[in-house]
């Protein structure tokens, strides 16, 4: 492992049982605290006679109830006159956070300057183990605002001695990747493959801008739009999981699975129709609990908390480099998936589909699926853009969708074959989606039944 590769040895390939020793001194102090500061945790625990005593180890979160986002806005304005979850005095509140506020009241969250040292600690780890290094110039394309994300990035990129254009935006004018030479940038999937269209229509090879390294955040993605993009820009694609909440998740050089900083947030797997944890390698919804080390404070924490994506643990082995901090698959969103017949379908498997290579000949990977019908019949309409429709071969580009999809979900198949589902495509010129009228981020799969 070369020395350049961790931003905090120590801690990132600590052994695992003094990893272990570390998160559960932490989840003591942790409890302890939010019985203490937190006006929601002290009445929860009185509420499930719950002695914040009893806690001693990672293990006894497991007897503890499960919250979630429904939980925080209950406590928060409009519904209550205080905000429960808010865990220091009014003075020691450095800043004001809210989430996008997509699936309802966006969540309040309040930060110290302790909790962005700690925000920040774990994008440099994020950043470092992706190769970013002292002397990079990384634009951010995320939004500076309410949400912490790209603040947080930005704080984070100081430390490491990064330089940041912080741009907000991947429409940014051609001209700051002619001027500034930038080696890195942060931005989604689509955001930067629009980003290399508009390079290619300049007379810009984005291979050949100086871009060393992409890091994709905000949503998840295909293996095969990674593929893609790689092939697009040259360059290694790397995927980082992050949140408001705290998460911020990492992917090292191996590119297999997502680094948790396990001394920093803890996280469960949950099977919310079960109604309990699941066992490593078994799928199910991400549960955080804040960890904040002893003698510091938090304005917001959050103890069993259901993030509402999902993912598996995929090893707590010493990792190829180096580190012994947990790996997760890549989280997916439940709202981002749709039941069929009593088969599930992500958009995840939607944009597999879209993006095998043959097919990118073709189109740009812009797609968006939409959901029709009633009871008894369901139609999925599949719409791409395209190069040029009429060039296009587009009865390959559905059997390739087809085999694809129906090799990875093999009950759609059986749903299809029997007629209860059909499947129409539509193929569109650049711009003609109807999510590039709309403001902000689309959702490309869409029940309108």
């Amino acid at each position: 492992m070369d020395e350049d590769t961790c931003w905090n040895r120590e801690i990132e390939t600590m052994e695992r049982g003094d990893l272990d020793a570390l998160v559960d001194e932490r989840v003591r102090y942790t409890v302890r605290y939010a019985n203490e500061h937190s006006p929601f945790y002290r009445k929860w625990f009185a509420a499930h006679r719950i002695d914040p005593a009893s806690v001693t180890c990672h293990e006894d979160l497991l007897e503890l109830p499960v919250i979630g986002g429904w939980t925080i806005r209950e406590h928060q304005p409009p519904i209550t006159d205080e905000f429960g979850f808010c865990s220091v005095d009014e003075k020691e509140v450095f800043t004001i956070h809210e989430t996008s506020g997509t699936s309802g009241v966006p969540k309040a969250f309040f930060l110290t300057w302790d909790d962005w040292l700690r925000y920040a600690e774990k994008y440099s780890r994020a950043f470092t183990m992706e190769g970013i290094s002292p002397g990079d110039r990384m634009v951010i394309c995320a939004s500076y605002g309410m949400n912490v994300g790209a603040n947080t990035m930005t704080l984070a990129a100081h430390s490491m001695g990064v330089t940041v254009i912080p741009t907000g935006k991947c429409t940014f004018p051609v001209r700051v990747i002619r001027s500034y030479r930038p080696t890195a940038i942060v931005g989604s999937v689509f955001k930067l493959l629009r980003l290399a269209r508009r390079l290619s229509e300049e007379g810009i090879d984005p291979a050949e801008s100086g871009v060393r390294r992409l890091i994709v955040g905000g949503e998840s993605f295909a293996e095969e739009a990674r593929t893609h993009l790689e092939g697009v820009w040259g360059c290694p694609v790397y995927n980082t999981y992050g949140s408001t909440e705290g998460t911020m998740c990492g992917e090292c050089r191996v590119k297999n699975g997502l680094h948790c900083p396990e001394d920093l947030v803890h996280v469960d797997l949950y099977d919310p129709a079960m109604e309990r944890f699941v066992r490593d390698g078994e799928k199910g919804r991400l549960v955080l609990t804040t960890l904040i080390p002893v003698g510091e404070k938090a304005g917001t924490l959050l103890i069993n908390y259901d993030t509402e994506d999902n993912s598996r643990v995929l090893t707590r082995d010493r990792c190829a480099c180096g580190r012994t901090h947990m790996k997760i698959e890549p989280p997916w969103r439940d709202a981002e998936t749709i039941v069929v017949h009593g088969c599930a379908i992500n958009r995840i498997d939607i944009e597999r589909a879209v993006f095998q290579p043959e097919n990118m000949k073709s189109i740009t990977g812009e797609y968006e699926a939409f959901l029709y019908g009633d009871g008894d019949e369901t139609t999925l309409r599949v719409s791409m853009e395209c190069i040029d429709p009429a060039a296009a071969d587009q009865a390959a580009i559905k059997r390739s969708f087809f085999n694809t999809l129906f090799h990875e979900r093999p009950e759609l198949s059986e749903i299809y074959e029997e007629g209860q589902l059909s499947v129409i495509f539509n193929f569109t010129p650049p711009g003609g989606l109807e999510l590039a009228a709309i403001r902000g981020r689309p959702k490309r799969l869409v029940d309108r039944r």
